[in-house]
């Protein structure tokens, strides 16, 4: 069984997202009172204190620019919790936040959205991703809150 690794915002994005996020705003630090929020950076959830900012990512634009493709229509940004400081990335290996139900999105290398499927418990992740790369087509997978559409993170084939 082919086991799948979520794809965190790289540090060197993360660095240009304080700079300014993909909508050309400056990134406003907050304390995280309370924490919970699903960080894009570490895909952890905060913790009480931690000095993190909501910036609007767009992930299909960024890799487009690194594969010289062209999303089209299907460039979006959204909101994203990233640590406001230096992060030092996942833990583990894990899929993380698959303790909700999550819209799989499948994208082919230029993208395009090619198809998308409801996940309703943690242990269908690995066999909705293995679902997806069966289709030759499918170059990566957008896991996506259900409630608000927010991307969480991308899984890429191979």
């Amino acid at each position: 069984m082919t086991t799948y690794t979520a794809r965190p915002i790289p540090p060197t994005v993360l660095k240009e997202l304080r700079d300014g996020d993909d909508a050309g705003r400056p990134v406003v630090a907050l304390t995280d009172p309370e924490g919970g929020a699903p960080l894009r950076c570490c895909l952890r959830r905060s913790e009480p204190g931690e000095r993190i900012a909501l910036v609007s990512y767009a992930p299909l634009r960024r890799r487009a620019a690194r594969t010289g493709t062209d999303p089209g229509a299907y460039d979006e940004q959204g909101p994203v919790f990233v640590h406001a400081d230096d992060c030092a990335g996942p833990a583990d290996g894990g899929l993380p936040f698959t303790n909700a139900h999550r819209v799989l999105r499948r994208y082919s290398a230029e993208g395009h959205i090619l198809g998308g499927r409801l996940v309703e418990t943690p242990d269908a992740f690995q066999e909705a991703f293995g679902e997806a790369f069966t289709d030759p087509e499918v170059a990566l997978v957008h896991v996506r809150a259900v409630e608000y559409g927010c991307f969480l993170y991308a899984v890429e084939r191979g």
